[in-house]
């Protein structure tokens, strides 16, 4: 009979401990279901209009890449564009993520496909040779939108964007023209491309706007970074007789060989004052943060829009210059100032002519300026430099 009763208490302990399963999962349910309810009474006290903008911005969170071809290190090329990753990373809607010292041609292609394949909505490519590995993965991934720094080819979900750099230059070009008492003013340049030659005609240009007697002498790396090369390649210049150096080149090598030997020096991509503080004169500086944040919200908006080109200058923030070291003179910054000021109201006045190449041949006539497709194609220097192209 003992038994006959626990087996009877079991089976009422089971039933009311079911029994209360239940009730727990009804106020469960109910609970689920007074939510949307309580959501949609709160939708309905808000203008429409209000609320469908801030739930596309809630719901789409933006994935960015960036593929660099140096180490970010603490300045140059690739530490400017990483300021500008990191400028948009600080949005609550962003996220980034990057591939540092990437070498161009089929290492690049790697990686910009493994970014694609991993679901990033936009990949920027921040080196020219990225330009053909970058448009053969745009071709596979056509949900996936791609920005090319300093290239000129497009596709429906591919575009390119740069800063007019050349501004920036010829600014600099007055503070070194300023500053030489040797007239010989040395350029490290990397690659024979038309960015790159432009780069140096805008230095020169300013140079002898001031200095209409001193030289620019050029020496080509045929690399984007090679701290070591690029170091070796100053000292030459120095050798040769110059007192101040510059350089297009991704790392602070040229800065320390003209501080090593009592020289003046103007950096490149970022302000490099801490590796030359008794020759830096100034930078010509990046500034990719706007223009970033630009596309991104774009992206987020549905307004991107692939095939375009994009090519800012100083009336955007893009391209500027570094703070004066303490050797520069007032007048010298009071002329730059002037001239930085024309340029940030639009006022294009680096190539303006007449201007002459090398050959002494009027290249652009005077109160002439060059297109965009013509200064995007330049591939001769101007009076000044010495030096050659192949």
């Amino acid at each position: 009979m003992m038994k006959v009763w626990k087996v009877l208490l079991a089976v009422l302990m089971v039933a009311v401990f079911a029994g209360a399963l239940a009730g727990c999962g009804e106020k469960a349910e109910e609970k689920k279901a007074e939510a949307p309810a309580e959501q949609a009474a709160v939708a309905e006290q808000a203008p429409a209009t209000e609320q469908a903008p801030a739930a596309a911005e809630q719901a789409k969170t933006v994935k960015a890449g960036f593929v660099y071809v140096s180490p970010i290190g603490d300045a140059g090329y690739s530490y400017a564009q990483d300021q500008g990753r990191l400028y948009i990373d600080k949005l609550d809607w962003v996220e980034t993520a990057f591939a540092e010292n990437v070498a161009e041609g089929p290492d690049s292609e790697r990686v910009i496909r493994n970014m694609a394949r991993k679901g990033f909505d936009v990949i920027f490519a921040t080196s020219f040779g990225f330009m053909d590995p970058m448009m053969k993965v745009a071709s596979e991934f056509p949900d996936v939108k791609f920005m090319h720094c300093s290239g000129f080819k497009t596709a429906p979900n591919a575009s390119n964007y740069f800063g007019r750099m050349y501004q920036a230059r010829y600014l600099t070009g007055l503070v070194a023209g300023s500053m030489t008492t040797s007239n010989e003013i040395g350029y490290v340049a990397a690659m024979q491309i038309p960015e790159v030659i432009r780069g140096i005609n805008a230095f020169t240009l300013g140079v002898r706007a001031v200095n209409p007697q001193a030289q620019v002498r050029v020496v080509w790396t045929n690399t984007w970074y090679d701290p070591v090369l690029e170091k070796d390649a100053a000292i030459s210049l120095l050798d040769a007789g110059c007192d101040v150096i510059t350089q297009h080149q991704d790392s602070p090598g040229p800065q320390e060989a003209a501080e090593e030997r009592g020289a003046y020096c103007v950096g490149y991509n970022s302000d490099m004052a801490a590796f030359a503080p008794k020759a830096h004169l100034t930078a010509a500086i990046w500034n990719w943060g706007p223009l970033y944040q630009e596309v991104v919200e774009q992206i987020r908006d549905g307004k991107w829009h692939g095939g375009e080109s994009l090519w800012y200058g100083m009336e955007r923030g893009i391209v500027d210059i570094a703070p004066f070291g303490p050797m520069v003179p007032e007048d010298v910054k009071a002329l730059v100032a002037e001239k930085k000021a024309e340029l940030q109201k639009g006022n294009d006045i680096v190539f303006r002519g007449p201007i002459k190449n090398q050959a002494g041949e009027v290249v652009v006539a005077d109160g002439a300026t060059p297109t965009d497709g013509e200064l995007l194609g330049m591939k001769y220097f101007v009076e000044g430099v010495v030096g050659s192209i192949d």
